[in-house]
């Protein structure tokens, strides 16, 4: 499944991952390959990108919108930190 997390300035990740836990307006959720087609707003908190069963980052938001659509995630947020 192919990820893009964007901001209005840059492309903060893009690339194949194995799922993607997002923060929703009322609560968090889950999104593994092939999801059905879902678009979403997105609340305050941590988007944890997993790239393979072991491997995984985070990025904190503020909100945003999310997109998922013939295996592809799109993540629109006004901004985000990645977190170590």
């Amino acid at each position: 499944m192919d990820l893009e997390i964007l901001t209005p300035e840059r492309k903060l990740f893009s690339g194949e991952i194995y799922g993607v836990q997002l923060p929703g307006i009322i609560g968090s959720f889950e999104i593994l390959e092939k999801h059905a087609p879902l678009v979403s707003a997105l609340g305050k908190g941590k988007i944890k990108v997993m790239k393979d069963k072991n491997n995984s980052i985070a990025f904190t938001i503020d909100g945003g919108f999310v997109e998922v659509l013939k295996n592809k995630v799109s993540v629109l947020v006004e901004g985000a930190i990645e977190v170590s």
